[in-house]
């Protein structure tokens, strides 16, 4: 058992944008790479190039961590990967639950990346009482009338929500009535959380659109001009009124269940 919940690292006090916040994890996923290779050292243009920043931009982000390189040398691959991960917390073990064990949670309680990243999977839950006790990832699914009190007894701080839409929110609820403070929700719906509780959401079909837009424009340009959808994609649009193709984000239909 938790014998209490460890403080965030102190990002927001010290200053740091959230801009550069979400960009440190690129910067740590290349450093990882380059320290598995054993190179000791690297450049700002060659650190920048591999997380797909720009070399200013990268430096002005260092220099909110304190780090400046240093000059005709570059920067030194394993303080920097301590310096990140100390400053995400990831030097520090978080435990998670994950709620919503269908086909993408399993997936995703599969993924083998959670540990080495400084997380550890406490606790898989499920709605559905014929997915209890069956194992996933190498852990018995329970039963979500218990989720408050793995929670507790895990000492949990972050939620992950894989759900149908429809259930999200409630359990999003129940979540932060527990003590959860941080969410990453997968399922395809904009969740409602009190002021202290972070909400990250990753919505498949959002970016799946947003990339179908720029194939489209590319091939707007190919062509010269407007780019001329597909007869049964542009005969669908016309004979759905706008009102009914609404989504949960109130712009299109998610597309991708959870």
């Amino acid at each position: 058992m938790a014998t209490g919940r460890t403080h965030r690292p102190a990002t927001r006090s010290r200053g740091i944008p959230e801009a550069t916040v979400a960009r440190l994890p690129l910067y740590l996923r290349a450093l990882t790479a380059l320290s598995e290779r054993s190179v000791p050292t690297v450049s700002s243009e060659e650190l920048a190039a591999a997380a797909g920043v720009n070399s200013a931009k990268l430096r002005k982000d260092f220099s909110y961590l304190g780090s400046y390189g240093t000059r005709g040398v570059g920067y030194d691959v394993e303080y920097l990967v301590y310096q990140i991960s100390r400053e995400l917390g990831l030097t520090q073990d978080w435990p998670i639950v994950m709620v919503g064990i269908g086909n993408l949670g399993a997936a995703l309680a599969n993924y083998g990346g959670f540990a080495s990243r400084g997380f550890r999977v406490a606790a898989l839950i499920d709605a559905d009482p014929s997915m209890v006790g069956r194992p996933v990832a190498g852990m018995p699914v329970q039963f979500i009338d218990d989720l408050e009190k793995i929670v507790a007894e895990n000492g949990v701080s972050i939620g992950v929500i894989a759900t149908p839409a429809g259930a999200a929110q409630q359990v999003c609820d129940r979540l932060v009535a527990a003590g959860v403070t941080s969410i990453l929700n997968f399922a395809p719906t904009v969740l409602s959380v009190p002021d202290g509780v972070d909400v990250r959401k990753v919505d498949l079909s959002i970016e799946l659109q947003i990339l179908a837009f720029h194939e489209q424009r590319k091939a707007g340009e190919e062509t010269g001009g407007e780019a001329v959808l597909p007869p049964v994609v542009r005969d669908a649009a016309a004979a759905t009124p706008a009102e009914g193709r609404k989504g949960p984000d109130g712009d299109m239909p998610a597309v991708m269940p959870a």
